[in-house]
């Protein structure tokens, strides 16, 4: 039994591990990762060689993944496949992976965390009855789990995106009163900066460099943000190109406007401040002032009555 224990504990760890490291794996293009090492040896080598340099995870767990990717993708229906994929785009692609490799990585965690957890009250001699009920419980906690980290990673996301579009539009405003055209003023966001904002600016231009109409960039990179303050500024240029009006003019009006919206938000953050400090102050802070002002007297009281029942 203890043996079984032990494998089934290695083989949940191992999955959770997996999902972890496919969940933050870096954005990168493999192609371009095995040219790059092919061209920085100084001579000839098989591709055989280079495939045993890449990572395991690009060379075992990969494959494995986007092989069970393919299963789920024929059982899964494809409207929940769409939404998955809108949230991971929204999260800024995490590890590259797919929306069939995230469902099957909440599979994983599910029975990963499930089998784990009954074999572990089974080791405290739990009957089987509340084994299988608090596993089923932590079960679904690896389903959600997840799927929480991506809502979460979609909020810092858009939060660094609100953060930054001032600044970016004022850059922009700059470039183009200078002489540079739209997308010049969109490329030389890119180049200055390394955020979430920048790198949608970056796609758009190779968007349109492939042959897409800016509009359809633009429209798509709204939707892949899915932030209102960036969604009203592509409805301001499209707009603007569509009835002539200057875009130099347009950016200076939306940067105004975006940086009136920052400070409102810092001012709605500042007073909410109070509210929010509240419970910490009466369940945490004042307890423990409470036990490290009144300990002592306490103390001394209840030494004072020990006295006096012993003089008594």
């Amino acid at each position: 039994m203890s043996l079984v224990v032990i494998v089934v504990g290695l083989l949940a760890v191992l999955l959770v591990v997996a999902s972890i490291v496919l969940l933050r794996r870096a954005e990168s293009d493999p192609l371009a990762y095995r040219i790059d090492e092919y061209a920085a040896r100084d001579e000839p080598v098989s591709i055989e060689e280079i495939e045993m340099s890449m990572p395991v995870t690009d060379r075992i767990i990969v494959p494995i993944l986007r092989r069970l990717g393919e299963i789920v993708t024929r059982l899964t229906p494809q409207s929940m496949l769409d939404n998955t994929s809108h949230r991971l785009e929204l999260a800024g692609s995490p590890g590259n992976i797919s929306a069939a490799e995230f469902w099957v990585l909440r599979g994983f965690s599910t029975i990963a965390l499930g089998v784990l957890f009954f074999f572990f009250l089974g080791r405290f001699g739990q009957d089987p009855g509340r084994r299988i009920l608090f596993s089923l419980i932590v079960a679904a906690l690896g389903f959600y789990l997840p799927s929480l980290y991506l809502s979460a990673a979609i909020s810092r996301r858009q939060d660094a995106i609100v953060k930054k579009f001032p600044d970016a539009l004022d850059l922009m405003s700059i470039c183009v009163d200078a002489g540079l055209p739209f997308d010049g003023a969109m490329a030389r966001v890119h180049e200055k900066w390394d955020d979430p904002l920048a790198d949608e600016f970056g796609r758009v231009i190779y968007e349109v460099q492939l042959g897409k109409s800016r509009r359809q960039a633009m429209r798509d990179m709204a939707n892949r943000m899915d932030v209102n303050d960036v969604s009203s500024f592509v409805a301001a240029i499209l707009q603007a190109e569509h009835l002539g009006v200057s875009i130099g003019k347009v950016l200076r009006i939306q940067s105004e406007q975006m940086r009136i919206r920052r400070r409102q938000r810092a001012e709605e953050k500042a007073h909410q401040a109070p509210v929010k400090m509240l419970f910490p102050l009466v369940f945490l802070i004042f307890p423990s002032m409470f036990i490290v002002l009144l300990g002592p007297a306490a103390f001394q009281v209840l030494r004072t009555d020990a006295l006096r029942n012993v003089v008594g």
